[in-house]
């Protein structure tokens, strides 16, 4: 089965690089897979399984992050008279809609983590799965705060080393840590 991952991994990133790339928004839906399909491999890898909710979770996630790379993108090219962003089948008026549908793809990965929050698998693997509601706001922040970043011209075109250096980024993530722990082994919540 891993086999099987590597493989799709290298066909839709040959995929990628070669044509899809350059077609508009299939270009994000691409990269995005790619993501989820590292995820699916490091479960295989791992024996651990993937369950459908962080894909689910991932699919939205990932997919407001391929976003916000296209827009840093077009906000760059108008900047430089369009050269930024030739050749991957945006115009500068498209900044609008992905800066629309960006954060909402964001949000949608929060409500699947809270619609899994209150499903059995939450109730079965967490000691106190109602902790969990606690990464819902933190995860708003995050995402509400890079798109906000990424419109005043601060987000680079790669979010991800953008990220790797915030320091917000790692009181966030550690928070989210420390409350999947306290879930995780039960503590309660203050009453």
């Amino acid at each position: 089965m891993f086999l099987v991952a590597l493989l799709s991994y290298i066909a839709a990133s040959t995929a990628y690089s070669l044509v899809l790339k350059q077609v508009l928004f299939l270009d994000v839906i691409a990269l995005t897979a790619l993501y989820c399909i590292r995820i699916i491999a490091g479960g295989i890898a791992t024996g651990l399984f993937v369950s459908p909710w962080l894909l689910g979770l991932s699919l939205f996630f990932f997919l407001s992050l391929a976003l916000l790379k296209r827009y840093v993108e077009l906000r760059e090219g108008a900047g430089n008279g369009g050269v930024a962003f030739a050749g991957r089948g945006y115009l500068p008026e498209d900044a609008d809609i992905l800066r629309s549908v960006g954060p909402a793809s964001g949000y949608l990965s929060v409500f699947l983590l809270v619609l899994y929050i209150n499903s059995d698998q939450a109730r079965n693997l967490y000691e106190s799965p109602s902790l969990l509601w606690l990464i819902g706001p933190l995860l708003i922040y995050w995402i509400t705060r890079l798109w906000l970043l990424a419109n005043r011209g601060v987000v680079t075109d790669d979010v991800v080393e953008f990220a790797s250096r915030d320091a917000v980024t790692y009181v966030v993530a550690g928070l989210t840590a420390a409350v999947l722990y306290a879930a995780t082994v039960g503590i309660q919540p203050l009453r």
